[in-house]
């Protein structure tokens, strides 16, 4: 018993700072939401056009302002206050949710629309998504900089095995729209938990005073770090060859198992049961090592495999753990 709660305390060791806190439950509410509406907007897309390319296209609008910008944008969050920008960013985010929601609710939602609402969405996460991780240590400090990640992950993974679940019960009952006004709600929890910390208990981190070359300086520096590089080149490959869950799962779902929303939200849920449990795995992690972000990444790839091959809706709900994890 009490190697089991020093165990449990060596995991959760972030939870004793309480900005940090703060900041667990305002995300895992607001990014309940998110996936409510990531799969509301795949199933709306599905809906109005059938296509795969079209999906895809959302969410290349979605994910391209982070690829061509993410790093201008960890530059600016170098230099400002990062819980101000995140104020900003979480409540311009739900106010777009709200309005993909309204377009939708009052019935006059075209493709173009929302390929317009995945961009402006995308041009605001290439701002948050830097600060965010940024703001981790001002929160925690470096002594459990590396354990806060990963309980982070684990909140993100937590957040897509509930909102799936949710979006397919709500798509089922009460219509796509929901999805969208939920999330754009739940952006409410993370402006109040930033609103709430404690600005006396952050941990320094002066601002970077602007200058030029700062960004070349960034990607030199990530370059010829060892230690930086090597996950740079591994998240860019699997990232760019691996990472296509919201393009492929409903098509899985609606295309290959003929099934609904709820079919979606399943399959989701799924992958994130096991991303749980991978992300925990890591955060009683005294430090990430090479040989266990190697092991990872193959286990990922073999697992895919897997998944490539099931034959059937409970089989491809079963391997979707292990991708999870891995």
């Amino acid at each position: 018993m009490t190697r089991l709660w020093r165990a449990t305390r060596l995991t959760f060791r972030s939870m004793s700072v309480r900005n940090y806190r703060l900041y667990f439950a305002g995300q895992l509410i607001s990014t309940t939401g998110t996936w409510m509406q990531s799969i509301a907007q795949a199933w709306l897309v599905l809906q109005i056009t059938g296509s795969g390319v079209a999906l895809g296209v959302t969410v290349a609008l979605q994910f391209a302002p982070v690829l061509v910008a993410g790093a201008w944008g960890g530059v600016i969050a170098d230099r400002v206050d990062k819980r101000r920008l995140l104020v900003g960013t979480q409540a311009a985010a739900g106010l777009l949710a709200l309005v993909l929601g309204a377009v939708t609710a009052l019935g006059v939602v075209q493709l173009w629309m929302i390929y317009a609402l995945a961009l402006g969405l995308g041009s605001v996460n290439a701002l948050d998504n830097p600060a965010r991780r940024a703001f981790v240590v001002e929160m925690v400090g470096t002594e459990h900089m590396s354990n806060a990640v990963s309980l982070s992950s684990a909140m993100f993974m937590a957040a897509r095995v509930i909102g799936p679940a949710i979006a397919g019960l709500v798509i089922a009952g009460l219509g796509v729209s929901w999805c969208f006004f939920g999330n754009g709600v739940s952006y409410g929890a993370a402006v109040l938990a930033f609103v709430m910390m404690r600005e006396n208990e952050f941990f320094g981190v002066a601002p970077v005073p602007k200058r030029r070359g700062q960004l070349r300086e960034g990607l030199r520096y990530a370059w010829s770090t060892p230690a930086l590089r090597l996950p740079l080149v591994l998240t860019a490959v699997i990232g760019t060859l691996a990472f296509n869950f919201q393009v492929v799962l409903p098509l899985l779902a609606k295309q290959t198992f003929s099934g609904s929303a709820e079919t979606l939200g399943v399959l989701y849920a799924c992958m994130s049961v096991g991303s749980v449990i991978g992300a925990l795995v890591s955060a009683h992690e005294p430090r990430a090592t090479r040989g266990f972000v190697l092991g990872a990444a193959l286990a990922y790839g073999a697992t895919l495999v897997a998944a490539a091959f099931a034959p059937t809706l409970p089989l491809e709900m079963l391997v979707l753990v292990p991708v999870g994890a891995a």
